[in-house]
Order: C-alpha cells, then structure tokens, then sequence
C-alpha cells in the first residue's frame, strides 16, 4: 500500500466540517496515516490554504512527531503542550492549529494537509519558528508525502 493520509471528520475534496473551523470550535481533525516509508524517523503536518486573497495562507505545522506514530487525536495544540511536537508559527502568528477561515464570498477554498515522512527524528526548530522556515529546514530531509484536502466556505 501507498503512504497515505485521512480523516474520520471528513474525506479528501470533501468540506470540512464546523468544529475544525476558527469560527467554530476551532479544533484540529483528527487524523491518522498508514504504510510511511522505510528509513522514517518523524513525520512533519502542514495546512495550507492556497486559495486566500493574499496568497498562499499557512494555517498549522507540527513536526517532530515520532515515527511510532500513525494518528493525531483531534484538538491536537490546542491547550498547553503536552507533548514534545513541535509547533511552527502559522500565518495568524499563533504556534497552534488554527483551523479554515476565508472571507465571506470568496468561495471555497482549499485546504492542502500534507503529511512529510523525514529520515531525521528532529528538526532542530526553535518555539518561535515560522512554518516557512519549519518547512526549508525540512525539505533536504523529505522521504514522501501524502495529502488530504478538505475544503471550506464561509457562510
């Protein structure tokens, strides 16, 4: 089988629903993943949504998520850190997830979960780092990639 990504909360290209929202309870999906790569050490998650006015929007980053791993519970990041995940800056300036959020008449946007198997178990990131820059230090480390979109529109 293929290194893949889902959710029980909602299936690729289908919406997300209102509990993930900011406006809603603003709670991260659970996830969960299958067959990573061999050579895995930590996974790294971005959301991203493409589709905001200003460009591209980075809405949450985990990283050094253990190997051993193949879910995230919802509400991940969401209170205090009680694990040892490491969180990226979003584009809000919040080291959580903060969950869709377009303009009203902008139409559904897109949000792009992708999951990266890295052959390193840590990426050395300080708790203030912004996800652009959680992803550069990522990329050299990249085995494969799997994705999961959910899509939203505000109301």
């Amino acid at each position: 089988m293929a290194f893949a990504l889902e959710s029980p909360a909602f299936a690729d290209g289908q919406p997300i629903p209102d509990t993930h929202a900011r406006d809603g309870r603003n709670l991260s999906p659970p996830l969960r993943w299958r067959d990573p790569p061999a050579g895995t050490r930590s996974f790294l998650l971005v959301v991203e949504d493409p589709d905001a006015p200003s460009g591209l929007f980075r809405h949450w980053a985990i990283y050094d998520i253990a190997s051993e791993r193949s879910q995230l519970p919802e509400g991940t990041t969401a209170g205090a850190k009680t694990e040892s995940l490491g969180r990226g800056v979003n584009d809000f300036g919040n080291a959580r997830y903060d969950g869709p959020q377009p303009p009203r008449g902008h139409g559904v946007h897109h949000y792009h979960f992708r999951l990266s198997a890295l052959d390193v178990e840590t990426l050395h990131c300080g708790p203030k780092t912004p996800i652009a820059d959680v992803i550069d230090r990522a990329r050299p480390h990249v085995i494969a990639s799997t994705e999961l979109v959910g899509t939203y529109e505000a109301r």
